[in-house]
């Protein structure tokens, strides 16, 4: 085993200073630098520079103490040197490569992860290395840690570079125990009631990128935003959708611009009450984000949007009953789509109405719309007991006064809202409503989402990581 450590010095008027030396070195050495506003300039002890007189040297957690401003030493030096620095040390073992305080990496791993233009195409961000090119006994010949970046020899002649940021976001835990919560939730905001939408303009979605940011930001945060001052040609709501990303495709279109005519059948082409419910449970990745415009509606009245925050009332139905949190977790259910001729959609596989991620447990995706499920007969009388009694209590829920939103919709206001988080439905109306509107792709929302928000750097140093996991 070889050990590196790093050279550290504090500099600065009265002892105390923001720089320091990250370069490999094999012993410490005072670094002066003149500071023409401090007359008398003496080093006490190593790395410690003062405007006091000379002193006895005590060690290189002693600080002097002088008659200047600063007189508020942080910290105490006590600690090894080189961890003052946030680093700083490198080991090799017999499997794995030490780079404190990242972490500890299997050897294999980090050479096949390197971070330099040969290994990962600077402009695609694709993988360049042949992986099983590389031998399985691969070692570490030499560790050089920098302010920004570590390097380390292989034995296979490679100079590999890791950025320490992408280091820090690429730690791996030493255990990996999947969560005893039944449920967790991520951050989110939620309307209770029918006042305090969140609300943008159209104007601003389309003519800067901040808006766009903003728009989204707040389809995150409360699960669904109004936008104001939309024209009334369907064009324009298109545009609006692809100011996201294109339009999701499926058996009813793309773009919609229809009325309750049974064009297709559906429930939703109709005039009747429809329940609050998400889209798309027959689909095996069901769209993230719906977009409605009322364009007009002519000869009757009715019609309001209902809207449930799933992720509210989960957190209700948590603190009532986990056991029937668990139940909607456990238990899969089958879904499809047949009312036309030419069309009986089911996913692959059944798929419960919490969809949570395994290791987290954090809720990721709601699966409920009665209208779509199909017959199950692959449980016993006590589990279907069991699933019945759990989505009795959840549907309950969803029709409660200070969890459901009833809103009217006008002509110029569009409405947006994330399918895998928000519910929705309408009352009944009479007369004619002309609606348009479309579905957005979850991968191409999150991918604009994150772009926007966090920047193209921090967006590919979290691929593959735990905030990656988690959808926001």
């Amino acid at each position: 085993m070889f050990h590196l450590t790093m050279a550290w010095q504090y500099l600065g008027p009265g002892g105390v200073a923001g720089r320091h030396s990250l370069c490999p070195q094999r012993s410490f050495r005072a670094l002066r630098i003149p500071l023409r506003s401090i007359p008398a300039r003496h080093f006490h002890a190593r790395g410690i520079y003062s405007t006091a007189g000379p002193r006895k040297p005590k060690g290189t957690g002693y600080m002097p103490k002088v008659d200047t401003p600063r007189q508020l030493y942080k910290p105490h030096f006590r600690s090894n040197p080189a961890q003052r620095l946030g680093l700083h040390t490198a080991s090799v073992d017999s499997k794995d490569v030490n780079l404190e305080p990242h972490g500890k990496f299997p050897r294999f791993w980090l050479r096949e992860n390197c971070q330099c233009s040969d290994c990962i195409h600077p402009i695609t961000r694709q993988r360049m290395l042949d992986t099983f090119s590389l031998p399985e006994d691969i070692q570490v010949e030499s560790v050089d840690i920098g302010s920004e970046n570590v390097s380390v020899k292989w034995s296979d002649g490679h100079d590999a570079v890791y950025p320490r940021s992408w280091l820090n976001d690429h730690k791996l835990p030493p255990s990996l125990e999947p969560t005893q919560d039944v449920l967790k939730f991520r951050d989110f905001r939620f309307v209770s009631g029918n006042k305090g939408h969140p609300i943008v303009e159209y104007q601003d979605v389309m003519e800067s990128k901040k808006g766009l940011a903003n728009w989204l930001k707040e389809i995150v945060s409360y699960g669904y935003c109004m936008v104001r001052g939309v024209p009334l040609e369907p064009e324009a709501t298109q545009g609006l959708l692809e100011r996201i990303a294109f339009i999701r495709h499926t058996h009813y279109g793309g773009f919609w611009d229809f009325t309750s005519d049974l064009t297709y059948k559906d429930t939703a082409y109709t005039s009747d009450f429809l329940g609050v419910h998400t889209d798309n449970t027959y689909f095996s990745d069901p769209a993230r984000l719906q977009l409605f415009h009322l364009l007009s509606h002519t000869g009757g009245e009715g019609g309001e949007t209902l809207l449930a925050d799933g992720f509210r009332a989960a957190q209700v139905m948590c603190a009532e009953d986990e056991a029937n949190v668990q139940a909607l977790i456990d238990i899969p259910q089958p879904w499809h789509s047949s009312g036309n001729d030419d069309v009986c959609i089911q996913p692959y596989q059944l798929f419960p109405v919490f969809e949570r991620d395994e290791l987290s447990g954090i809720l990721q995706r709601i699966r409920w719309n009665n209208y779509d499920r199909a017959v199950k007969v692959d449980w016993e009388p006590h589990v279907a007991e069991r699933w019945y009694s759990a989505a009795r209590h959840w549907n309950s829920i969803l029709g409660r006064e200070d969890i459901q939103i009833q809103m009217q919709l006008e002509p110029g206001t569009a409405l947006i809202f994330d399918n895998w988080r928000i519910l929705h439905g309408r009352t009944a109306f009479r007369g004619k409503r002309r609606m348009c509107g479309g579905y957005i792709n979850n991968d191409d929302f999150v991918s604009r989402y994150r772009l926007l928000n966090d920047g193209r750097e921090k967006t590919l140093n979290n691929i593959g990581t735990f905030d990656a996991r988690i959808t926001p």
